[in-house]
């Protein structure tokens, strides 16, 4: 894990294997069935019931942890604050990671396996997919090859949602994305109204912004965040998932006619897969080295997969 190294003598996490994880499950229930997990799971992303037991179920325990924690803590806010009323605010867990590393899956799983908690939390899930600035707008910006950059997202719509939900504020509504047409979807939103837990999912989550030199605030979108999660693989591995889902794609939703991309689908295998390389290399391994690789360091959790997408070790920061 490059400066995460178990090895180094100042990191400021615990690191485990995913056997030496698993064992910390210890009587959380397994609530999900196999075919919920493969409803679940995201194309090249394959997971089992075998890997929510021994990765997913310690997540959740660990969490609900968490959670409990931050209840407790509400609750003796409360009782500083005396009659002035407190809004609970929901719990908010950001989730970051490279392109087809598998974040979309881990965050659908994870929600499904909090949601299932004895206490039955309010648990919802968002990305930020839906905070990118249109097409039209990118294009107008020479930005349509930045598409997923943090200079591509509607930071201060991002703002705004992640701080009227943290306000405890009713019905906040968060714009949805098509990944059909490959733009944000005019007028259509995703109503979220004070859930017990939120997940907020996107590459760039964690990413900071240039502190200013007058030391005024400036808010990141993390600020928000209760705990953070990034979903970590070497580099070699992330470029051949990368390709292999293009491929993919290109025999099933992208011969949909409304596509953004059905053009590729009309194209010889060679020359989809040297388009599915210049993306790769053009677009989402710069993103990954200059933007969202640097914030890993930023997260509570990293969960590092191998070559068959299993989870082969936990980073855990040290309270």
């Amino acid at each position: 894990m490059d400066q995460l190294a178990p090895t180094a003598r100042y990191s400021p996490y615990r690191f485990f294997s995913a056997e030496r994880w698993a064992e910390f499950r210890a009587d959380t229930p397994l609530t999900l069935t196999e075919a919920e997990v493969q409803r679940l799971s995201s194309l090249y992303d394959p997971i089992d019931l075998d890997e929510v037991r021994h990765i997913y179920l310690s997540m959740s325990r660990l969490l609900s942890a968490h959670v409990e924690s931050s209840q407790m803590l509400f609750r003796q806010r409360q009782a500083f604050f005396g009659a002035e009323e407190v809004i609970k605010t929901p719990y908010i867990i950001g989730m970051a990671g490279s392109v087809a590393v598998g974040k979309s899956t881990t965050a659908r799983v994870l929600k499904e396996l909090l949601a299932r908690w004895p206490s039955s939390p309010k648990v919802d899930l968002v990305t930020t997919d839906g905070f990118l600035l249109p097409n039209e707008v990118l294009r107008r910006e020479n930005l349509m090859e930045r598409k997923g950059f943090p200079d591509s997202y509607d930071v201060g719509a991002l703002l705004r949602f992640l701080s009227a939900i943290k306000s405890g504020e009713r019905d906040v509504r968060a714009p949805l994305y098509s990944h059909l047409t490959y733009d944000v979807m005019p007028g259509e939103f995703i109503t979220i109204d004070r859930p017990d837990i939120l997940i907020f999912e996107g590459l760039n989550v964690l990413q900071p912004r240039d502190l200013p030199k007058d030391g005024n605030f400036v808010p990141f979108v993390s600020d928000f965040f209760d705990f953070s999660i990034y979903i970590d693989a070497e580099e070699e591995l992330i470029h051949s998932w990368y390709i292999k889902r293009f491929m993919k794609l290109r025999q099933t939703a992208f011969r949909n006619p409304e596509s953004f991309f059905h053009r590729y689908s009309q194209l010889s295998e060679d020359a989809a897969h040297a388009i599915a390389e210049g993306l790769w290399a053009n677009i989402n391994l710069k993103n990954l080295r200059e933007n969202i690789l640097p914030t890993r360091p930023r997260a509570d959790l990293i969960l590092r997969k191998g070559e068959d997408h299993r989870v082969v070790e936990v980073a855990l920061r040290k309270l």
